[in-house]
């Protein structure tokens, strides 16, 4: 159903007839930065509009409402009535998290984008989510690809590679330290300290304008691109199934597609941002490194390793990986029908 459909649905049946009458909590593993500002704040803002006032959301930073890390527990058990989060971080308890999220075998975040919408994913996701973590799911917010780090330490081989303290969070903990890193892992806003101390070497999170908020290259000489360990980062929203199973079919219509207008909008934003970024870190003085391709290959080879062993271990890690496969089989030619070659660089 479009926006406009959920909204005229609304006047003959709705569980929020007056407005502000629905009044949210939703809780989030960002201290700040783009994530909340036009992922969380941008859905909560969104909403209201679209809603026309009757759903009010109240967005707290992480660790307000539980663990930054913990989102999808906390809105599980009703302290939360949803949340924005990156699934990978329930890796631990499932690693089909991972598919969802983004990892370092992924296709790009407009594939992403049509396989989510397209291809079966959201349905996928919806599924996985309700049925293995007891929570309502849909995307919301995605990244283009990340910085691969910000370092104190230049890094291009895989050599630069061996031993060096990074942060992390998901499969990339696993992935990196079979390349030889030194990974660990921590909450969005305790990297800028934990950088700055020299507690870690390095340090992965967002794409390079995601990245000017947190400060990183004040603290890191060297800027690494591209970010082979993740390509696409889709994020999440979680409700709580008694929330959800409170609200009419209109209003569950209206939160899923506004969701959806967030995650569009989030791309074309980032996007745009991205490309006038590069500029500012050599500004500060930050050396941009690009990584030699045999990092790249080989990031890309572990990364689909790791899966095919997740895929053996888990029905549901299967399921979805096959699902990704036939996608990427079926765009398989996109390139040579979509790319116009136009100055012989592309």
């Amino acid at each position: 159903m479009s926006v406009f459909g959920a909204q005229s649905a609304v006047a003959a049946d709705t569980a929020c007839p007056e407005v502000g009458s629905c009044k949210w909590k939703m809780a989030t593993g960002w201290a700040g930065g783009p994530l909340m500002d036009i992922g969380a704040k941008a859905f909560a803002e969104r909403l209201e509009q679209l809603s026309g006032g009757r759903m009010q959301v109240q967005v707290f930073p992480g660790g307000a409402l539980g663990g930054a890390l913990k989102v999808s527990e906390t809105v599980k058990n009703g302290i939360a009535d949803m949340g924005h989060l990156w699934m990978g971080y329930d890796w631990g308890k499932d690693t089909t998290t991972v598919l969802f999220g983004g990892y370092a075998g992924s296709f790009d975040s407009e594939r992403m984008l049509h396989w989510l919408y397209e291809g079966g994913g959201v349905e996928l996701q919806r599924e996985f989510r309700e049925k293995e973590f007891d929570v309502i799911s849909f995307p919301l917010f995605i990244r283009t690809a990340e910085v691969f780090l910000h370092s104190r330490k230049p890094v291009r081989t895989l050599e630069d590679l061996q031993g060096l303290k990074l942060r992390t969070a998901g499969a990339w903990i696993e992935m990196s330290a079979a390349m030889g890193a030194a990974p660990v892992t921590t909450p969005g806003g305790e990297i800028y300290a934990a950088l700055e101390r020299g507690v870690i070497d390095a340090t992965e999170w967002g794409t390079l304008w995601e990245n000017i908020s947190p400060g990183f290259s004040k603290v890191a000489k060297y800027l690494i691109i591209p970010g082979v360990h993740q390509p696409t980062a889709p994020f999440e929203l979680v409700l709580n199934k008694r929330m959800w199973g409170k609200l009419t079919p209109a209003d569950q219509a209206l939160i899923e597609t506004t969701a959806k207008l967030v995650t569009y909008e989030s791309w074309l934003k980032i996007g745009q941002e991205d490309a006038k970024s590069l500029e500012f870190y050599r500004e500060q003085g930050n050396e941009v490194i690009d990584l030699e391709p045999e990092v790249q290959y080989e990031a890309r080879r572990v990364g689909k390793e790791w899966a095919g062993k997740q895929a053996e271990k888990s029905e549901w890690f299967a399921r979805v990986l096959k699902s990704q496969e036939e996608f990427e089989k079926l765009w398989a030619d996109a390139d040579r029908y979509r790319n116009v070659k136009v100055d012989g660089k592309n």
